[in-house]
């Protein structure tokens, strides 16, 4: 069996990403052969890529695809050829590709009502937010909530989670489209980064009391936003670096500004365990089909674009989820 991929020989710009032709073994004991019909792309693609994610080098890319069962390998019985299933975190990258063998007990079935896209767009997503507002600092109803990056894939799933949860949730987007698609998504408000003073806004919209937490997948360019935005005893989230890493911060700044938490969680962690991969994957795809969360997908790329995609995702040009297509 042969597998098209995404790969990459040494980091860099997205030119340095190839499709090129892999041979594939037959799925090994607990193991599945997938092949993919959509596929997951996500920042930490292009963290992989740029070599801020160290990864042995050459890799494959991606964390997140759905697709069919076409082969099962000794001992698998929880799966069979034909069947749907979805992956957002597991052994490896490799998600990039047309077909992949796979650790059957990293696999998920993928429930009737949602197509293959549909689960491939928010999976991985839509875990993350689950662990951030569930989990991570649970939010509860009536809080204020600061979310950068609204209109992303995270953010989007994020407004419609915590206005679900009966939290006020206030967005930070760049743009007036992206504040007009984070305001159709469950966002009271949404401050345009690039023409508004981020904190004065939340210090305005909270009566000065500032946000209890603040979730920041941004980095650098955000941090003193986020921290100067938080009331005292807030919590600072500090789960992606779009922009690079935030600065080191001194224990004793947290003390001066209100005994402030900082933490830097992963899904990886979040999901170490397979009961907790399930409960996670379950509470999303309850959602969804309660009609509670849905997923934009707003860009799809040919798995030969690749190159382009990722361009694209790391120039700000995207919204919501975006689909690789084998």
């Amino acid at each position: 069996m042969q597998s098209r991929a995404a790969r990459v020989h040494a980091p860099g710009g997205p030119e340095v990403v190839k499709v090129e032709v892999l041979d594939l073994p037959e799925p090994g004991a607990g193991e599945v052969l997938i092949r993919h019909t959509a596929i997951g792309f996500n920042f930490q693609d292009v963290y992989t890529r740029s070599g801020f994610y160290p990864a042995p080098m050459p890799t494959g890319l991606g964390t997140e695809a759905a697709g069919v069962v076409e082969k099962v390998g000794p001992g698998v019985t929880t799966f069979k050829p034909g069947d749907r299933v979805c992956y957002a975190s597991g052994p490896g990258l490799g998600a990039c590709a047309s077909h992949r063998v796979f650790a059957a007990d990293r696999l998920l079935k993928t429930p009737d009502g949602i197509s293959d896209e549909q689960a491939a767009a928010m999976l991985l997503k839509g875990m993350t937010v689950e662990y951030l507002m569930q989990r991570c600092y649970p939010v509860k109803a009536g809080e204020f909530v600061l979310m950068h990056a609204a209109a992303g894939g995270v953010g989007l799933l994020a407004g419609q989670w915590g206005k679900h949860l009966g939290a006020t949730m206030i967005g930070v987007a760049g743009g007036p489209d992206k504040v007009r698609l984070a305001l159709a998504n469950g966002y009271a408000h949404c401050i345009d980064r690039n023409s508004e003073d981020v904190v004065a806004r939340v210090k305005e919209i909270t009566g000065g009391a500032g946000v209890p937490v603040v979730y920041d997948s941004v980095g650098k360019a955000s941090f003193e936003q986020s921290l100067n935005s938080l009331a005292p005893r807030g919590f600072f989230v500090s789960f992606g670096t779009t922009t690079g890493a935030p600065p080191p911060i001194e224990a004793g700044v947290l003390q001066k500004m209100g005994s402030l938490y900082f933490t830097r969680p992963t899904l990886v962690t979040y999901t170490a365990k397979n009961e907790e991969l399930r409960a996670s994957a379950a509470a999303v795809f309850e959602l969804f089909l309660k009609g509670v969360l849905k997923v934009s997908i707003n860009q799809r790329y040919p798995l030969v674009d690749i190159a382009k995609a990722h361009a694209d995702l790391e120039a700000g040009r995207t919204t919501g989820s975006t689909i690789i297509v084998p």
